[in-house]
């Protein structure tokens, strides 16, 4: 990576320019679906995102609940301007336990959308597909989707957190 390519990068308008938007505390509502349009539950979530390494990356911290126990979580987001993709690494306490999930993708629009798989216990291993999107300053949509084996199904909306700025921060 040249030094040149990651100032361009960070000016207005350009990736990590965006990921540095991303920036601030937050709070919102998390729906989790565990079969298509069921919702299994709705719970209030707050995160942090931040940038780390002269903004390289920013990292999400959050916390929030799902059917009444806690749980927490990290992502890391950045963008890798030689192969010209985001690469993003997730866990929490829930879907995770104690993996790590890793993701690739591209730009969406003004957004990212990033895919990455995990194995069940037996079969054949899912996908999981994010997208992120901030429609407004103070406003970020986080929708992640459940991608079955080839031949097992549709995929769907299985979490989605959409998330308020707190003023101020």
């Amino acid at each position: 990576m040249s030094p040149r390519s990651f100032q361009e990068s960070l000016s207005e308008g350009g990736i990590h320019h965006r990921l540095s938007q991303l920036a601030g505390q937050w709070e919102g509502v998390t729906k989790t679906w565990f079969e298509p349009d069921k919702l299994a539950d709705e719970s209030p979530w707050r995160g942090t995102i931040r940038p780390v390494a002269g903004g390289r990356l920013v990292v999400h911290e959050y916390e929030g609940a799902i059917q009444g126990k806690p749980l927490s979580g990290m992502v890391l987001y950045a963008y890798h301007l030689d192969l010209d993709r985001y690469e993003v690494a997730w866990f929490d306490t829930f879907h995770t336990g104690t993996s790590l999930m890793f993701f690739t993708g591209a730009p969406v629009g003004q957004g990212l959308g990033v895919l990455g798989s995990y194995g069940p216990p037996s079969g054949p291993p899912w996908g999981w597909r994010t997208e992120i999107h901030q429609p407004a300053a103070d406003q970020l949509i986080i929708t992640h989707y459940n991608i079955p084996p080839e031949g097992q199904g549709a995929e769907a909306k299985a979490v989605e957190t959409v998330y308020r700025r707190v003023p101020g921060r």
